[in-house]
């Protein structure tokens, strides 16, 4: 295929993290590539309130064009680039490679991101425990360092970019999404993800991809690992569903 008729390439980050998360990966991209901070993190503008449908917009609001671009999200993000799929944001979705998104919630997992919502945005002393900070609540610690962007210096100390109130987004829905997808969608998880199962994925789509020996993080633990995903999405409907 002609590189230069190929889609260009947006990358949208799961909750706590930032843009900066997919370096890696789009060093190895031979297109055009986007990864905007979500709305509520690093240094993007919070939202009054935080909805799939909200944030969707949001990012569809400051992309460069129309499209057509392939989507790679991943947890938060992933639920998002199946938002944008449905076309309802004004964004040519040309394909979707969700990885990580977590699918099942419990009533006791919604109750506790519904407090973390609510709480105020915690100050720490130093940067160092800021740092660390960001890593925890985005899931990066130990995998890589902390993006400067997420984290935000005041009278008092230091505190995460994080708006807290991302936290109350819900419980996305799932196989609604899938169905009102109008391009092809790829579900992947690590192989050690504990919050995106692959057995939970192919209850939603038989193609579902498990990657081998990676985390909920695959993107950052190996982002050569999401390649042959983004071809096998490109591809069309038969590597994918739809």
């Amino acid at each position: 295929m002609d590189t230069t008729t190929r889609p260009d390439v947006l990358l949208l980050h799961g909750l706590g993290a930032t843009g900066a998360v997919w370096d890696g990966f789009t060093q190895l991209l031979d297109r055009p590539a986007h990864a905007p901070d979500l709305p509520g993190h690093g240094g993007a503008p919070r939202l009054p309130r935080y909805s799939f449908g909200g944030m969707a917009a949001a990012v569809a609001d400051r992309l460069p064009g129309a499209g057509p671009v392939l989507v790679v999200g991943h947890s938060l993000g992933g639920v998002l680039a199946l938002t944008l799929a449905t076309g309802w944001f004004g964004i040519e979705v040309a394909g979707v490679v969700a990885v990580g998104v977590k699918v099942e919630w419990s009533d006791d997992e919604l109750a506790k991101a519904a407090a973390m919502a609510a709480r105020p945005p915690r100050v720490f002393e130093t940067r160092e425990d800021a740092e660390r900070g960001y890593l925890k609540v985005s899931g990066l610690l130990g995998l890589t360092g902390a993006d400067p962007a997420g984290l935000a210096e005041s009278a008092d100390g230091w505190r995460l970019a994080l708006d807290p109130a991302a936290f109350a987004v819900g419980r996305p829905d799932m196989r609604g999404l899938l169905a009102a997808a109008r391009c092809p969608v790829l579900l992947a998880a690590g192989e050690h993800d504990p919050m995106s199962g692959i057995g939970q994925l192919r209850e939603l789509s038989a193609n579902a991809v498990e990657l081998p020996g990676l985390g909920h993080n695959a993107h950052v633990e190996d982002p050569a690992s999401l390649l042959p995903l983004l071809d096998r999405v490109a591809a069309g409907p038969s590597g994918a569903a739809t």
